[in-house]
């Protein structure tokens, strides 16, 4: 199955606004609407399967433009499952862009993806910063369904600075290889990995670390949490105490979506 999704949003006044949205199934994009909607000054837009996807041979691209001063919180629904496919159908693959103008902000909060027994999936994230310009991006891997091996999931998260045209970011993810998940370095026994990018105004002087999570600033600017756990909540849990410790973030007056 190829899709191709797009959103874009630009700001108006003191609110933002969504101008164009597309959809094709399997992924829906619902924008939020009400009095919710009509006083915070983001656009949320939830982001729906409406098929069993990502299956083998599944091709899935979703591109997000932020324009100037405009903000997005774009959610998932209910986790992901990547499932095998069919003979020799191949990997299934997900691949987001955001483009985020200057002085603008964007919340990518997917649900969990589980990485069933057998399944082959592709994450790539693309994100390419204006001035001044906030990101927060979550990824929660899961590695396998309860009492099951985990398939093979390989990710790539790449943040670009436009001002500088350096990379923040680019980290690459894996599992299903039995080698790493043997390996105490890779998840610590556990099968749950968490990671959130949070390029959002002052960063921690120094990185900071509690049970099983850590926030580490990045070189350029922004900073990367990680967490692992036995489950997506306990994994959750750990990224929630992570950001918390972000002075930029606990600054923030525009979230519209609970970490």
């Amino acid at each position: 199955m190829l899709a191709r999704a797009r959103i874009v949003v630009e700001r108006r006044g003191a609110r933002t606004v969504v101008r164009e949205l597309r959809s094709q199934p399997p992924l829906t994009l619902l924008p939020q609407r009400g009095a919710v909607a009509s006083r915070s000054p983001a656009a949320t837009v939830h982001m729906l399967s409406s098929a069993t996807t990502p299956l083998g041979g599944d091709d899935v691209g979703l591109e997000v433009v932020v324009g100037p001063g405009a903000h997005l919180v774009l959610t998932g629904v209910a986790a992901t499952l990547a499932l095998p496919g069919q003979g020799t159908s191949g990997p299934s693959r997900l691949v987001v862009r955001l483009t985020v103008g200057d002085g603008a902000a964007v919340q990518y909060l997917p649900e969990p993806t589980v990485v069933t027994r057998r399944a082959d999936h592709r994450g790539e994230l693309h994100a390419e910063l204006g001035a001044g310009a906030r990101l927060r991006c979550r990824e929660v891997l899961v590695a396998g369904r309860t009492a099951e091996p985990s398939g093979r999931y390989l990710g790539l998260t790449r943040v670009v600075d436009t001002a500088t045209g350096r990379p923040l970011l680019v980290q690459e993810q894996e599992l299903g290889d039995p080698t790493l998940h043997a390996s105490g370095a890779h998840l610590a026994g556990r099968r749950v990995l968490g990671t959130e990018v949070l390029v959002w105004g002052e960063d921690p002087p120094t990185g900071l670390a509690g049970e099983w999570w850590s926030l580490s600033p990045l070189a350029g600017r922004g900073s990367l949490a990680t967490a692992v756990g036995t489950d997506a909540v306990t994994a959750g849990r750990g990224l929630a105490h992570a950001i918390a410790g972000h002075p930029g973030w606990a600054a923030t007056t525009l979230t519209s979506a609970a970490p």
